[in-house]
């Protein structure tokens, strides 16, 4: 019997709790034994989620309770032309996904790019927040929360830095509900996206306010930040990178490579962008931009979840005289070229692809770059699939693809 299968016993007669038993083997052993319960326990063979590439320890941080891996097949479009304020040059973008047709897609929307002389891109903000919660007795001592944060801003920013060598306290917003104040603290983190750092730098600030107001904390959290859920706010105040990418693209090239025409793809992001997304109460007024957001996460080790945010997203298209203007501004991108899952062997490859693994110089510069080129491969995917719409080629591109 193996120590796999040995392990697997215990954890059979309760001896041993699943996740104990990093402490009785290393870590491949211990996710080797977990398979092996599954298997007797449920009929499953675990073979292709046991065949994973690298060394189980490398993921401790990542993940509890392993078993494997989640393998998703990675493609790449590109390269496209990219001119950002830190991203500058020709690049391919690492796309993980399980949707066919979508890196065909982008990839025809990076090619038309390109052969316009590719797309202009720019982080206009940057923020990563957490937004803690306290309770007062009534709007008397919320006020004096209030006054009190007003006043004393820089001692907050002692207490919160105070945490980290990278992360800087940007600004702290008040919002007071009946006798709940809420604090939306907003920082720079650099090139990590950076959602530990606020939330241990806020846990600081947070102790300081009750130690000087009246405030009691409720939750360090208080879903004003916010974090994984649709909300205006972030639409609105942006959270993480919001960024901007355009392009203009001649007349004769939409023709030519996109079969149909600047007026045509405009009235199809009119009607279906603007007044659909409008009419459906949507915070995403684009046609698809979350798609190629989520693949770039997956391929990159961003935060899987936080495309909830990344598909707050505004496509506009514009039919001149002799060209397209088209362009995508994406309010909430969260992303970091370090820590969380950007540390995995399979996605520090896919950044080594885009030349952005590890910190940045200067520090965020990284972090935008990678923010830069996914609005332009989110830019590549609208421009691709209005000209689908627009041409009525959607559906016999995906027949013709198998999907």
């Amino acid at each position: 019997m193996t120590d796999a299968d040995e392990l697997a016993e215990q954890v059979r007669a309760g001896d041993l709790r699943l996740h104990e038993l990093e402490d009785h083997a290393d870590h491949d052993t211990a996710a080797e034994a977990r398979r092996k319960l599954l298997e007797s326990e449920t009929d499953a063979d675990l073979g292709t989620v046991g065949d994973y590439a690298f060394d189980a320890e490398l993921a401790e941080p990542n993940i509890e309770n392993m078993v494997g891996a989640a393998q998703i097949p990675m493609g790449v479009v590109g390269p496209v032309v990219v001119s950002g304020g830190s991203a500058e040059g020709d690049y391919y973008l690492p796309l993980a996904t399980t949707e066919g047709a979508l890196l065909a897609s982008v990839n025809r929307g990076c090619s038309v790019i390109s052969t316009a002389g590719g797309a202009d891109a720019r982080v206009t903000k940057n923020g990563m927040t957490r937004a803690p919660v306290f309770r007062v007795q009534g709007i008397v001592e919320a006020e004096e929360v209030v006054n009190w944060v007003r006043d004393h801003r820089d001692e907050l920013v002692e207490a919160a830095e105070a945490t980290t060598n990278h992360g800087k306290l940007e600004d702290v917003t008040t919002y007071v509900v009946g006798d709940s104040v809420f604090l939306r603290f907003v920082y720079d983190t650099k090139d990590a996206m950076g959602m530990n750092m606020a939330t241990i730098a806020t846990g600081e600030a947070a102790s300081l306010v009750e130690e000087e107001t009246p405030a009691s904390l409720v939750a360090l959290s208080g879903n004003l930040c916010t974090d994984k859920k649709p909300a205006a706010i972030n639409a609105v105040e942006g959270r993480g990178r919001s960024v901007t990418a355009d392009v203009r693209i001649p007349r004769e090239t939409v023709e030519n490579r996109l079969h149909t025409t600047p007026e045509a793809i405009e009235e199809a992001n009119t009607r279906k962008n603007l007044v659909g997304s409008a009419k459906a109460g949507s915070l995403g007024f684009n046609a698809h931009a979350a798609n190629t957001i989520a693949a770039a996460f997956l391929a990159t080790g961003q935060d899987a979840a936080q495309v909830v945010e990344g598909s707050n997203a505004i496509t506009t298209v514009e039919a001149r005289d002799e060209e397209l203007y088209a362009s995508v501004s994406i309010a909430s991108l969260e992303v970091g070229t370090v820590g969380g899952g950007t540390k995995l062997p399979t996605q520090t490859e896919a950044l080594d692809v885009l030349g952005l693994r590890g910190g940045g110089d200067p520090p965020g510069s990284n972090a935008d770059a990678l923010a830069e080129i996914i609005a332009v491969g989110a830019l590549a995917g609208e421009l691709s699939l209005l000209a689908a719409l627009a041409s009525r080629h959607l559906s016999s591109a995906h027949e013709e693809l198998g999907r």
